[in-house]
């Protein structure tokens, strides 16, 4: 049996926001995990220990466990030690700034869960094709009128995605970019051309800095629009949180004002992030993009494998409730669990040529929504948004071509390119 210990220096880049910018190595770092230490513990100075979860089958275990394995004891996402005693300072004891649906826990995260599940239910989303299909027929036009040239990642993805789940929460138009703003503020806190001005990524209390300022931000915007949709509702999803119940009683505070950044940011930016990889992915593979346009039933497939390939949600962190075993590991009641979804996704046992794309890999059991009880809410939005983006795109898009180096956003729990320069050729 491996040693339970990895070795600081191999597992420290995976605590830094920098490494993940980097996906060679970072897979390269994960592959030797899954290889000689798939269930150990990481002791990366100024952070408490952590197991790391790099295996399919570890990762789906863990998280089909909501009652052992807590997501809100703790913090959700990594966090340095000063920077969670800080969140602690700010909220009066707890331990995550934000109470979205990812940090809650039964029975609290079913009854908060089920506000807008009917929602989102595979028939209530089938409803919004035509106008999803509308705005995706908008941002592919806006590709157009680029001429033969764009930053697909900032000038398309980032904003197709936004836009739609903005409007159904009910954002006007005009603040759409200021949710784009405080979303890369949140997710790439430590990137430098996406991080909040004026933020240093060095200070090891930084993220929670961050974090405060993005939570009281939205606070501001959405108060006064909770209270119109409480006087005033509408159809739309600022209606429906704004008046949902919770065990019979209005929402508490936090978790009213983190149900809507969840929906605000996580919402769109895991789907811009995959739509932007499809595309990174077709300007270097020509006969990938020549069989799509070939055979456009591939196209669902091709979605889902980018979902794989792309896994924008790279960790979560969970802590155990009991004393448990796992791959004949003792993880103790207390413990802090890293899951990384990047490595399970990647995980040789699970897939077939896991680092290579292929659009009809059937079957395609990637964790990119997660698994159990927090499997994403909008997982059936984002694959309705992704194919009809590229139902719409595909027959339209002659030829396409890198115009220069693609980039990776710097960010530890959620990542994807910040530039796509591509070259291309449309009718």
């Amino acid at each position: 049996m491996t040693t339970s210990i990895i070795p600081t220096e191999l597992i420290a880049p995976a605590f830094n926001p920098a490494s993940f910018a980097n996906r060679a190595a970072i897979h390269d770092l994960f592959t030797r995990l899954r290889r000689d230490y798939p269930l150990s513990i990481a002791e990366v100075p100024g952070y408490d220990p952590h197991w790391i979860v790099t295996k399919w089958s570890d990762l789906r275990e863990i998280t089909r466990q909501d009652e052992i394995f807590h997501g809100g004891d703790r913090s959700k996402t990594l966090i340095s030690q000063a920077g969670e005693q800080l969140v602690m300072q700010y909220t009066g004891g707890q331990h995550n700034i934000f109470r979205s649906l990812v940090q809650l826990d039964p029975p609290e995260h079913r009854a908060y869960r089920d506000v807008l599940a009917a929602t989102f239910m595979p028939n209530n989303i089938t409803a919004l094709t035509d106008s999803v299909r509308a705005t995706a027929e908008k941002y592919v036009n806006r590709m157009a009128e680029h001429g033969n040239a764009c930053d697909f990642a900032t000038d398309i993805a980032f904003r197709y995605p936004l836009k739609v789940v903005l409007d159904l929460i009910g954002v006007p138009e005009q603040d759409h970019e200021k949710m784009l703003r405080l979303t890369q503020w949140l997710f790439t806190w430590a990137d430098p051309d996406l991080k909040r001005p004026g933020a240093d990524p060095s200070n090891p209390i930084e993220i929670t800095e961050t974090w405060n300022i993005v939570y009281n931000s939205f606070k501001d915007y959405y108060d006064p629009i909770i209270a119109d949709r409480r006087a005033h509702p509408r159809d739309d999803i600022a209606s429906l949180i704004a008046n949902g119940k919770v065990f019979g009683n209005p929402m508490e505070e936090r978790a009213m004002i983190s149900y809507l950044i969840i929906a605000s940011t996580a919402g769109h930016d895991t789907t811009s992030a995959t739509t932007a990889t499809g595309m990174w992915l077709l300007a270097e593979q020509p006969e990938l993009l020549a069989r799509l346009k070939a055979d456009p039933s591939l196209i669902s497939g091709f979605v889902e494998e980018s979902i794989r390939w792309a896994t924008p949600v790279q960790h979560f962190i969970r802590s155990a409730t009991v004393d448990y075993e796992l791959r004949g590991r003792q993880i103790k009641k207390g413990d802090l669990i890293y899951l990384s979804y990047l490595s399970a996704n990647r995980d040789e046992e699970k897939f077939e040529d896991p680092f290579t794309f292929k659009p009809d890999r059937s079957p395609n059991q990637h964790v990119g929504f997660g698994y159990g009880g927090h499997i994403c809410l909008g997982q059936h939005l984002a694959r309705l948004e992704m194919r009809l983006f590229w139902e719409t795109m595909l027959p339209r898009l002659e030829s396409v071509e890198l115009a220069g180096e693609p980039r990776m956003a710097e960010a530890e729990f959620v990542s994807g390119p910040k530039s796509v320069p591509i070259r291309f050729r449309m009718h």
